[in-house]
């Protein structure tokens, strides 16, 4: 599998750093994250290139994952399709 550097699936510094290093709460770090990829209108990113693709993440578990996030917004953009965490 190849793999495709996509920033605009990632959250900002800012937004990261008020999560991990300020100590600030997920929904917030939620909040801003979702607000920032329907800012950035995701859902019109290749849905082919996505296909049988896997989201990259430093998180362990999805529950406080940048992943999760991205995953469940594609699809409520898109519709249905499976999402697996690993």
């Amino acid at each position: 599998m190849g793999y495709t550097h996509a920033p605009k699936l990632a959250p900002t510094q800012d937004i990261l750093d008020a999560y991990k290093k300020q100590k600030g709460s997920w929904s917030e770090y939620e909040d801003k994250f979702l607000d920032l990829m329907a800012k950035r209108r995701i859902e019109e990113l290749d849905r082919e290139a996505l296909d049988g693709g896997c989201l990259l993440c430093s998180e362990d578990k999805p529950h406080h994952c940048h992943r999760r996030l991205v995953a469940e917004y594609l699809r409520r953009k898109w519709g249905e399709f499976p999402i697996v965490h690993l």
